[in-house]
């Protein structure tokens, strides 16, 4: 035995002094995948767990199994830095690479400090899943997010409206705090790992440099923001005809609280308000699925049934057996829709408080995207489970679900026929006031994080800051003073949870891309707004093809197999919208246009 050990000791310090060898490289990346998928299973059913059984016991448990991860996937990306500067083949190197991004958080080497982050962690995104809003503070009053949301989607009483804005908000600046301690720890696990912060890491995820991909989404920001500019101009103005000049003004900001959703982030609520006469999308899908009796299951049932039209394998039993679909009556849980690959092969689950809405019809089928790119990409390497930039795994759901058009309802049974394309522009508006009316807040939630990570907001400006950027990118502003006592970032589940959001804003990008390259791919020759690509099996095909390569290969190659280019282009938006975006110059002839 003793033996044994002296000859292991004497064979490491060999090779200390000869310097590491790719094979030994490929042995240490061997051992860190397998270490890591056991380690990401375990950290994945407690955060399971505490995100549909949220109580102390469940947190304490997702914290210390998100410990366990982190802090090992910490330890071997410190470790293969050593292994950095071997000529390795591209499918080390890239290992090696994604190694040192494999956590959102990054621990510190302290195992006091990187129990503190995940304990932060936790209790950030259960304080966000227990927020409650309790007019008057009267506990038999208090309303959820949910109750909140549909508040916000459904009133037309400015008042009311400000009210469960304000009381929403008001569940924030308890987190403000551990927001802050939690900033101050995943940059010191940063800086371990030779980024110079966090948020320089989160931008190191794109094949390319952190400044290069700041450069190529102001890019793409420019080529989509005439078009946002029109829209909102045109918003503005009829908010101002149904609410009066004391509550809208003719120029500037729009109040954030009057566009139907509690972050402004997507304005398709008040459609009825903005909607141009005889421009009727000609159907309402909310009305269908409910006159139908369509329970959530079944709302599920078809985005699957999308996904096995293209030639991808039915979910597995045990995705019905184990997903969340509608919120428990007997405890609290984490109802922001997310989808789940528990094992990393096939336990695939979702978990949304489902409600027979259009909107949650379009969710179902862009959380499905997620659950299908799981699966197909399940046969690579650990570190290749993923997809080829995180934008694109927003994107691929999304996509599917630009292909819910009226010809698609009618294929599946829920329209009789499809709407005259004489009411294009009120489904285009429709469509644009959820897609564009997204992009600038997708852009503007990490330029905000990016400025907290690096130390140019301090914390002392973070409401400050916050308001400005929206102000800047999205064209919008409180009802009244929101001072450093707020911390209205903390009222958006990404920050509290610490989940990167540009993935988001180029997801917005992407998905339009894909469509138009799926749509002729799929031989459609109509408007590409009409295009559907349900049950065409060469789309089916192509997207399968690159869903399988998970992040093997730079996203640009995985790019590069669906529209065969290997740069991310907003012009497809504009492409998509050209129609309304020439009615909306129209509308605003002589109106005010930008804030």
């Amino acid at each position: 035995m003793k033996r044994t050990f002296l000859v292991a000791l004497l064979m490491a310090a060999a090779s200390c002094r000869r310097g590491p060898t790719v094979e030994e490289a490929r042995q240490f990346l061997d051992r860190a995948e397998a270490d890591l998928l056991e380690l990401a299973n375990e950290a994945s059913r407690a955060s399971w767990v505490q995100s549909t059984y949220i109580t102390l016991d469940t947190e304490a448990l997702a914290a210390k199994a998100n410990e366990r991860f982190i802090s090992a996937a910490v330890r071997y990306a410190k470790e293969a830095v050593k292994y950095e500067k071997l000529n390795l083949p591209d499918d080390l190197k890239r290992k090696i690479h994604l190694l040192k991004l494999a956590t959102t958080l990054p621990a510190p080497s302290d195992p006091a400090l990187a129990a503190e982050m995940t304990k932060l962690a936790a209790g950030l995104e259960s304080a966000y899943g227990k927020g409650r809003y309790c007019p008057g503070g009267d506990a038999s009053k208090c309303l959820n997010i949910d109750d909140i949301t549909r508040i916000m989607a459904t009133s037309r009483d400015p008042r009311q409206l400000y009210d469960v804005w304000n009381g929403w908000h008001s569940i924030a600046p308890p987190m403000k705090k551990d927001f802050t301690r939690l900033v101050e720890i995943a940059n010191q696990g940063a800086r371990e790992l030779g980024f110079a912060d966090t948020g320089a890491m989160w931008r190191s995820g794109y094949d390319m440099s952190p400044e290069e991909f700041s450069r190529e989404v102001d890019r793409l920001w420019e080529q989509v923001r005439p078009l946002y500019e029109q829209l909102h101009a045109y918003v503005r103005w009829k908010l101002r005809e149904k609410y009066g000049p004391s509550v809208v003004p003719e120029k500037g900001p729009i109040p954030a609280h009057l566009l139907g959703n509690i972050w402004a982030q997507q304005w398709d609520n008040i459609y009825p308000l903005v909607a141009p006469a005889g421009a009727d999308p000609g159907y309402d899908l909310t009305a269908i699925l409910k006159r139908r009796n369509t329970t959530p299951v079944e709302m599920v049932r078809y985005g699957e049934r999308f996904y096995t039209s293209l030639s991808f394998e039915p979910l597995p039993p045990t995705f019905w057996e184990r997903s969340m679909f509608t919120r428990p009556r007997d405890r609290d849980v984490v109802c922001h829709a997310s989808a789940w690959d528990v094992d990393n092969v096939d336990d695939l689950r979702i978990k949304m408080c489902i409600e027979i809405n259009a909107d949650d019809f379009n969710v179902i089928h862009h959380e499905l995207g997620h659950n299908f790119y799981q699966r197909a990409y399940n046969k690579q390497p650990f570190l290749f489970r993923a997809g080829a930039n995180d934008g694109f795994h927003e994107a691929i759901g999304d996509t599917i679900a630009l292909s819910v058009t009226p010809e698609y309802l009618v294929k599946i049974g829920l329209l009789d026929r499809a709407p005259d394309a004489n009411r294009d522009i009120g489904l285009l508006l429709g469509r644009a006031l959820d897609k564009v009316a997204f992009l600038p807040f997708g852009l503007l939630i990490d330029q905000w994080r990016w400025k907290v990570f690096s130390g140019e907001v301090k914390p002392d400006q973070y409401n400050r800051a916050w308001w400005e950027l929206r102000r800047k990118y999205q064209g919008v502003a409180p009802a009244g003073e929101r001072g450093e006592e707020f911390f209205d970032p903390g009222a958006k589940y990404h920050v509290a949870a610490s989940v990167p959001y540009m993935r988001y804003f180029l997801a917005h990008i992407l998905q339009f891309q894909f469509h138009k390259a799926l749509s002729e791919a799929a031989g459609c020759t109509g408007p590409i707004h009409r295009c559907s690509i349900y049950g065409n099996k060469e789309a089916g095909r192509r997207l399968k093809a690159m869903l399988e390569m998970g992040a093997s290969r730079p996203w640009q190659e995985a790019l590069e197999k669906i529209t065969g280019t290997r740069q991310m282009d907003a012009t497809a938006i504009r492409s998509y919208f050209k129609p309304l975006e020439d009615w909306l110059a129209e509308q605003n002839r002589g109106k005010p246009v930008g804030w």
